[in-house]
């Protein structure tokens, strides 16, 4: 009966430590995993940057471009550079990014995309500069880097949906809450955020 007794406490005791070493491990797992996907939507928000540096590096030719034909409307021109100061003055941290923060920069970037849309429409007036090789350029390099907005962005909101959906669905969301995982912003369509852009013509 005593013999039954240990080998009964023992089997429990064994017992116990299966199950706490299957906890651990699932939690170490579930951590891992969390972080291999954050890694990944801050990799998706490293690019979506990048891209978005391209169109406002782009800027500065397309002034020198424009400020060569004197007739051009300057207050157009104007409300480009500066869009372009506001977008590139907005800094994100994506480790602890909010939907504010995400919010104002995609904010500054689409009123970017207006003055820019708004100068290039204005540029169909003026044959001259329309044909200016310079501008040419310009709007080859354009249509690329806004076509890669588009892809980078999608890259990104799908690494966030991947990763928000982990950290929430049970039970791994016991080990976010436990270790201070938190949803990510995910970027929202604007109206006719679909469509390419069409701001020139043939």
């Amino acid at each position: 009966m005593k013999n039954k007794g240990c080998l009964s406490a023992g089997t429990i005791g064994i017992a116990l430590l299966v199950i706490v070493a299957i906890a651990f491990f699932w939690g170490k797992n579930g951590y891992n995993n969390f972080v291999a996907k954050e890694a990944i939507v801050d990799n998706k928000w490293s690019n979506v940057e990048t891209v978005y540096q391209k169109r406002a590096n782009l800027i500065p030719n397309l002034e020198r471009t424009v400020k060569a034909y004197s007739k051009f409307e300057q207050e157009t021109l104007t409300k480009v550079i500066e869009a372009r100061s506001k977008a590139t003055s907005i800094n994100i941290d994506p480790t602890n990014m909010t939907e504010q923060d995400l919010a104002k920069f995609q904010a500054a970037q689409g009123e970017l995309s207006g003055a820019l849309s708004r100068l290039m429409a204005v540029v169909e007036s003026y044959p001259n500069l329309k044909a200016d090789q310079q501008y040419i350029n310009f709007q080859s390099e354009y249509i690329a880097i806004e076509n890669s907005i588009r892809s980078e962005t999608v890259y990104y909101n799908e690494a966030v949906r991947d990763y928000n959906t982990s950290i929430k669905q049970f039970p791994s969301n016991i080990i976010a809450n436990f270790t201070n995982f938190k949803e990510k912003p995910s970027f929202k369509a604007a109206a006719g955020a679909e469509k390419a852009p069409d701001v020139f013509s043939e």
